[in-house]
């Protein structure tokens, strides 16, 4: 299966664009949506989900059009979708909640739920816990659930929305591991502003800036647009001038060692590093480039 989209625009009331002329293709497997907050991946989300209806242009997951009623209602069909702020009913218990929310998704046949319900908590290792009340799990215990909950119809499509957002290392390596093992035969869209969380788990991406799509590609493409702009420079005199930005900075006592990405006013004493997918972000962020770029090209 893939994602199609073609020229999609959101424009809210008040005249409020959230997005732009976006066309992207997303495959099969995982793939990752990247941008800041507010550049508008969440309302690229909610269309794809049928939250909301675009102001113009057309969706295409699979053999469905997201821009009819029935298209939409078919992809809810098989659509699973973890938003970034999911509800939960507190003094239910993980297994009670995930049973609700199986009947809720239409699935009546009460042994087939229980049983499907029994397979999630163990994918998500709540097993455990299954008995505990929601209001006693932590940020990524609420997270896991979510997930559960949204793969209860085992979707084709998977949309998954800051999902790592809050977490503390253990949970986010925990909840990146498993998002990876789903990607198998499923479309997995994993939309984050954080660059690890898509360095970690997507070959492919593709960057989001104020409502417009600046890049799709590979991981590996997006490393390259930074090549040549990234810099490691050791001084103990004044911070490196030019027009910069500071990715990192370590102080070794007389010295300190900066990695900079942009255009150095004398390169003399700096040592060009191969940049990082966080570098090559950084970098088209601050080229703020509106047209599409594609690897592809």
């Amino acid at each position: 299966m893939q994602i199609d989209i073609d020229h999609l625009n959101k424009v809210y009331r008040g005249g409020v664009r959230a997005l732009t002329d976006v066309d992207l293709v997303v495959p099969n497997g995982m793939y990752g949506l990247l941008g800041p907050n507010g550049a508008g991946k969440t309302t690229l989300m909610r269309i794809l989900a049928g939250i909301l209806r675009p102001t113009s242009g057309t969706i295409q997951v699979g053999e469905y059009d997201g821009t009819t009623e029935r298209g939409r209602t078919a992809i809810k069909r098989i659509l699973g979708y973890l938003p970034q702020d999911l509800g939960v009913y507190p003094d239910l218990t993980a297994r009670e909640f995930l049973d609700y929310m199986a009947i809720l998704k239409g699935m009546d046949e009460r042994k087939m739920r229980r049983r499907r319900v029994e397979e999630l908590l163990e994918l998500v290792s709540l097993t455990d816990v299954a008995t505990r009340k929601l209001k006693t799990f932590s940020g990524g215990m609420k997270r896991r659930v979510g997930i559960a909950q949204a793969l209860l119809n085992d979707p084709q499509l998977l949309i998954v929305d800051e999902p790592t957002a809050g977490l503390d290392p253990e949970e986010r390596i925990r909840f990146r591991n498993l998002l990876s093992d789903l990607g198998g035969d499923r479309i997995v869209l994993l939309s984050t502003h954080i660059v690890e969380d898509i360095a970690q788990t997507c070959r492919r991406l593709a960057i989001m800036n104020k409502g417009r799509i600046i890049f799709q590609g590979s991981t590996a493409d997006l490393a390259g647009e930074a090549r040549g702009k990234v810099w490691a420079i050791t001084t103990g005199g004044p911070r490196p001038a030019g027009d910069i930005t500071v990715v990192s900075t370590m102080n070794m006592g007389a010295t300190v060692q900066y990695r900079v990405v942009g255009e150095l006013a004398d390169s003399s004493l700096a040592t060009p590093v191969e940049p990082s997918l966080e570098d090559s972000y950084v970098w088209l962020m601050r080229e703020r480039r509106a047209p599409l770029l594609s690897a592809s090209r």
